[in-house]
């Protein structure tokens, strides 16, 4: 039965005509450009970040994603500016996906303490496919079983496609609450191996937002980030459409610094074509080391049919470094946004 799970997964990945999807991140927020390009900058500080996941450990074959991105707030001009570098790895048809992008963000103020960021994204991608290991049915000997002789495909061993894409998000908040919206492959860029075939990568469409409840009765304090005497609570949700799929992940993030734990649950609970989709609760936990280092654990427990005693469910891993690179006027004040850490 596994074997049938990545057969059915290896086509989708390699057809992404048939409905492919974004990589996706348990902790999101631990990601933000790749969330959502208007995050460039909220932190208002500069911060480094990097991303694993390693999903289904349990299977087979792997399915690895890796996320690195920096991001700079420039206070005289109001603006973001960052750099985000994606990777993801599918180890039965050795296909992968490598992504470079700039991305950029300005925050307007609309209020006391509530802004609207706007952000924009532009990457260069490349996608690869190595064929060299397949096996074809006509190079099975039916009496024998051995595998030899030619195949007769064209793919060859390995082959490349390289295309542009563009992205763009919009985010407003204030103090307590947050709301955004981001779209991604604008312009459904052709992903196909084939010359002359036309695949498009699906727009990915996502609304995040959530509110934070101060806890602690106003004694918290913060410096470079750093907050004590900090009890927070946040309600968050992510919703994502990309083709025919949708999903939802709703959760709740508790601050005792400098511990976060954190739940969610993520599929749509309602019923879907007569059957709910029910994909994974997961459990988090994070730790601010001080200086401005955060680091953040979280599994997922598959609660689809696949299993969680099959698939092994999903391991992700976060690390954050974030510190001030400027002395510019307004440098070390306190940030607005009340998002999640992780």
């Amino acid at each position: 039965m596994k074997n049938v799970y990545l057969l059915l997964i290896t086509l989708s990945l390699l057809f992404p005509k048939a409905n492919g999807q974004d990589i996706q991140y348990s902790q999101f927020y631990a990601a933000p450009l790749y969330l959502n390009p208007a995050m460039t900058g909220a932190s208002e500080m500069t911060t480094i970040g990097v991303n694993y996941r390693n999903q289904w450990p349990g299977l087979d074959q792997s399915f690895n994603s890796y996320s690195a991105y920096a991001d700079h707030y420039i206070f005289s001009a109001n603006s973001g500016v960052g750099l985000i570098v994606n990777r993801s790895e599918q180890s039965m048809a050795n296909l992968s996906m490598t992504e470079v992008g700039a991305t950029y963000s300005y925050r307007m103020r609309l209020g006391f303490r509530s802004f609207l960021r706007m952000g924009g994204q532009v990457s260069y991608m490349e996608r690869d496919a190595y064929f060299g290991d397949l096996v074809f049915g006509s190079q099975i000997d039916d009496q024998t079983g051995t595998v030899g002789g030619n195949s007769g495909e064209s793919l060859g061993e390995g082959i490349s496609h390289q295309f542009m894409d563009y992205s763009f998000g919009m985010l407003f908040h204030n103090e307590n609450i947050w709301l955004g919206l981001a779209g991604h492959h604008l312009t459904q860029p052709n992903i196909s191996f084939m010359d002359g075939a036309n695949s498009r990568l699906p727009l990915k469409i996502s609304a995040h937002g959530g509110v934070k409840f101060d806890l602690s009765g106003g004694s918290s304090t913060e410096y470079l980030n750093q907050k004590f005497g900090t009890k927070e609570l946040t309600l968050a949700f992510n919703y994502k459409n990309q083709g025919s799929f949708s999903q939802l992940d709703m959760g709740a993030q508790i601050n005792i610094q400098p511990i976060v734990l954190g739940v969610w649950y993520r599929g749509i609970p309602v019923q879907q074509e007569n059957l709910p989709n029910h994909e994974a609760i997961i459990g988090l936990v994070g730790i601010s080391l001080g200086g401005g280092l955060d680091v953040g654990y979280s599994h997922d427990f598959t609660l689809s049919s696949l299993g969680n005693a099959n698939t092994g469910g999903a391991h992700e891993i976060s690390l954050r470094y974030s510190f001030l690179a400027t002395n510019k006027r307004g440098a070390g004040r306190t940030s607005s946004m009340p998002c999640f850490k992780y």
